[in-house]
């Protein structure tokens, strides 16, 4: 049975397009938060895509119309790019519970 997520391939030959931090963090709803470890996150809202993600708080998929947010620590050992390159895709309640307790 064939996959129902999509890929988006770039064409063949094609050069990887580089990753722009600045213009992925100044996303719509771009903002800085604790995330569930304790650690800043840049936190944002992403556009409506095709793809489907897979939430690291419930294991679950989200389809890619859904709203959602996409979140990635702020400071990163080995510097901003290789910190946005570890952003998950999260269920906003998802996100805003996780790792939390209660006090």
């Amino acid at each position: 049975m064939p996959s129902k997520r999509r890929s988006s391939k770039r064409p063949y030959g094609q050069p990887h397009q580089e990753l722009d931090v600045d213009r992925l963090a100044n996303a719509t709803g771009g903002r800085r938060e604790m995330g569930p470890g304790g650690e800043e996150h840049i936190v944002v809202t992403p556009r409506p895509s095709e793809k489907t993600y897979v939430c690291p708080g419930c294991g679950q998929d989200i389809d890619g119309a859904t709203q959602h947010l996409v979140a990635w620590p702020a400071d990163g050992l080995f510097g901003a790019e290789a910190a946005a390159a570890q952003r998950r895709h999260w269920h906003t309640n998802c996100w805003t519970t996780f790792g939390r307790t209660r006090g």
